[in-house]
């Protein structure tokens, strides 16, 4: 069995849900999911303070790109005793998880000894198929990619039969920033359409947009779906006042109707892995509340 370092959440599900969970040797600070992982070393911090509101987040991360710097530490010599075989992190968002070209450079000799470096990327649902076939293939556990692409599949069909043709369509927006405001984008605006809504503000496929209040006040959204990236419901609920002190914010008709949502990022839609399905379960249910039962709700989401 090959030794296995994952320094992305998303990839560590991938791992997990391929039945390749018991390889995992060392893991990110981000993650945590199953629960059972976190008995691993973690192998990096983040050089940002999280706990900060989402306009200051955002000042520090421009501040240290601007100086050139990685807004993680990763401890190399640690990954270095753990021996894997296998180490999996991304090229897509430097400012998301730990990146590419520093983890290749760092561990250039342990790559020219064979230790398989691997670079997970999902800008669409149709990448998450991609990369679970991917690292199936380096971790040689093909069939369970393939057992359980099928049975996403089959999730995703039992939700669209629950909505039904003749449903509403609404359309949606989804803020995954605040200060400033940034829309969701990348695998999003399919999880939207999947889910039964008309996705306002972004593209699928493209990386989220920065915008402005009055892209919003434009395309006046029936629903809006509050996702910050890295914050669980709690504190996305929390950050949420600084959108309620604006004042555009009464002027949207989502807002006066009273649906406005908020979703745990952190834990779904932020990390493009295997809960991509249960994200899209998630905005079914509060699309269609007549229709699909609120399994996820208090728990993958809330109202304002």
């Amino acid at each position: 069995m090959k030794r296995i370092v994952s320094l992305l959440p998303a990839a560590t599900e991938m791992v997990v849900a391929l039945g390749c969970g018991a390889q995992l040797v060392g893991r990110s600070h981000e993650c945590d999911y199953p629960a059972e992982i976190c008995k691993h070393p973690v192998c990096t911090r983040s050089r940002l303070v999280t706990e900060q509101t989402s306009g200051v987040i955002n000042q520090e991360v421009n501040q240290l790109l601007s100086e050139g710097s990685s807004l993680f530490q990763v401890d190399f010599e640690l990954i270095k005793e753990l021996q894997p075989d296998v180490v999996i992190t991304q090229a897509q968002c430097e400012v998301c998880a730990i990146c590419y070209d520093e983890v290749a450079c760092e561990l250039a000799p342990l790559l020219s000894k064979g230790v398989e470096l691997i670079s997970v990327e999902v800008y669409r649902l149709a990448d998450l198929w991609k990369q679970m076939r991917d690292v199936a293939q380096v971790l040689r556990a093909e069939e369970a990619a393939e057992f359980w692409i099928e049975a996403a599949h089959g999730c995703l069909s039992r939700i669209t039969e629950q909505i039904g043709a003749q449903s509403p369509r609404r359309r949606v927006a989804c803020i995954e920033w605040f200060e400033p405001l940034m829309a969701a984008g990348n695998w999003v605006p399919e999880l939207v359409e999947l889910a039964g809504g008309v996705n306002l503000l972004s593209e699928a496929g493209a990386h989220s947009p920065w915008m402005k209040w009055e892209a919003i006040i434009e395309a006046d959204p029936e629903v809006i779906v509050l996702m910050p990236c890295g914050f669980d419901l709690k504190r996305s609920t929390e950050e949420a006042g600084v959108l309620l002190e604006s004042d555009h914010w009464s002027e949207l008709r989502a807002v006066q109707a009273g649906q406005v949502y908020v979703v745990d990022g952190s834990q779904y839609f932020n990390r493009p892995g295997p809960r991509l399905i249960d994200s899209i379960e998630i905005l079914a249910e509060i699309f269609h509340p007549e229709r699909i039962a609120p399994d996820h709700e208090g728990v993958g989401w809330c109202r304002l």
